[in-house]
């Protein structure tokens, strides 16, 4: 049998004599040990409010509980308790399953009995219309009737194992070991919606808690708008972390939008190879082609053979969005032709790069604006966009998704 938090609350405690020993104020869990089940209630006796242990109950039923022992303690130790009605009721959710943002109406346990004692788990968040009447009327209507109301109303339930708590004090949420682990294995384009969807307060404290890898995916997904303010909010050795694990070209975009004195605190925490590379692309406006590139892509000697460029593949950090093209290079860094991957995937291992170059060998120079850019991915239909500089020699590249993101930004 189902049980909601809103008919526990308010509910009748019976103690071993069936005498009323109190009433139930809240229910509590201790998510850094059990997750789903409930561990003490709050209860409101004659002599003020005390705590009860889960362990004596002996039954459970929307009308009420009843123990074997009414041993109340004081109440004591709440700090490292998620209280259900005033942590979960009202409050906003992540459905991870769902991938969005909801707000709990109310909470379903489940009773389950062993060797004459009941244990109660939670089973399911109600974000639907069915809770958020139980929690109006509990206690105004009478109980069959409004059981029957809501037997005619369709049910919108949230596994427990899907909700993702949000929890903005940094203490509590480590006394709690509250983490976003499930959040973590979405797509990062779905956790950026997720966090845009979320009040800012909330955002900040999702956002400080994911990994730092998966926050510098999740920056790139953001609106530009919420980008700055998100890692603003950071402490600059944090954001440092989180800027280095982003692709140069977005690391870049992202400090240029940042006050002059956040950027360099950030820039300053950040590693000497990893700092150089993003203060290079620093110095190009943003609105031309050198602004817009990467400085992660692969390159070859034209002397390269497939096998070449399939162990450099093995090796390279950069981002994927990176290695659709291969570039042949001389020595003094002169662009001499561009082989795509999926030519490589089809010859041996032995056949010279120079025999898969593509023709014509499309490129730009380092201050095209972003309307050339952009034509020239429609026109040839690119991946990747060479970026040269006053002597040809390659210093860049474009990638598809830079594109997009321009486009993006100029709705």
């Amino acid at each position: 049998m189902s049980i909601a938090l809103t008919e526990l609350l308010g509910a009748p405690v019976l103690g071993p004599t069936g005498s009323v020993a109190g009433r139930i104020r809240e229910v509590t869990l201790a998510p850094q040990h059990d997750g789903a089940r409930v561990t003490n209630f709050i209860i409101r006796t004659r002599q003020g409010e005390r705590m009860l242990a889960a362990g004596a109950l002996a039954g459970v039923t929307p009308s009420g509980l009843s123990v074997s022992s009414a041993e109340f303690l004081p109440v004591e130790g709440i700090e490292t308790l998620l209280l259900l009605s005033r942590d979960l009721l009202d409050q906003q959710i992540i459905d991870v399953n769902g991938r969005k943002v909801v707000r709990v109406n109310d909470v379903d346990f489940s009773a389950h009995r062993n060797n004459g004692s009941v244990t109660l788990k939670v089973d399911a968040v109600d974000v639907g219309m069915r809770g958020a009447v139980r929690q109006l009327l509990q206690g105004i209507v009478p109980r069959g009737a409004l059981r029957s109301l809501l037997s005619k109303i369709h049910a919108r339930h949230i596994p427990w194992e899907f909700v993702d708590l949000i929890e903005t004090d940094p203490a509590r949420r480590v006394r709690l070991k509250i983490a976003h682990d499930r959040l973590s294995q979405l797509h990062p384009a779905d956790i950026a919606d997720i966090l845009e969807d979320l009040a800012p307060a909330e955002r900040e404290a999702v956002f400080e808690a994911l990994d730092e890898e998966v926050a510098a995916e999740v920056v790139e997904e953001i609106h530009p708008k919420l980008q700055a303010s998100l890692v603003e909010s950071l402490d600059p050795e944090h954001a440092a972390d989180i800027v280095e694990e982003m692709h140069p070209d977005a690391a870049a975009d992202l400090l240029d939008k940042l006050p002059e004195k956040t950027s360099e605190g950030i820039l300053h925490e950040m590693e000497p190879e990893e700092r150089d590379e993003v203060a290079e692309l620093l110095e190009f406006r943003d609105d031309t082609a050198a602004g817009k590139m990467t400085t992660e892509y692969i390159s070859l000697a034209p002397v390269a053979n497939v096998g070449d460029a399939i162990d450099m593949l093995r090796s390279f950090e950069g981002g994927i969005e990176s290695v659709s093209t291969i570039y042949l290079v001389e020595p003094d860094e002169k662009l001499v032709g561009a082989v795509p991957l999926a030519r490589l995937v089809l010859s041996s291992e032995n056949t010279p790069l120079l025999s898969l170059t593509v023709d014509p060998l499309i490129s730009c120079h380092a201050g095209a604006n972003e309307k050339e850019v952009a034509e020239l991915f429609d026109k040839y239909n690119l991946l990747t966009l060479p970026v040269l500089d006053e002597h040809g020699r390659l210093t860049g590249v474009i990638t598809a998704d830079d594109v997009i993101s321009l486009l993006r930004s100029k709705l």
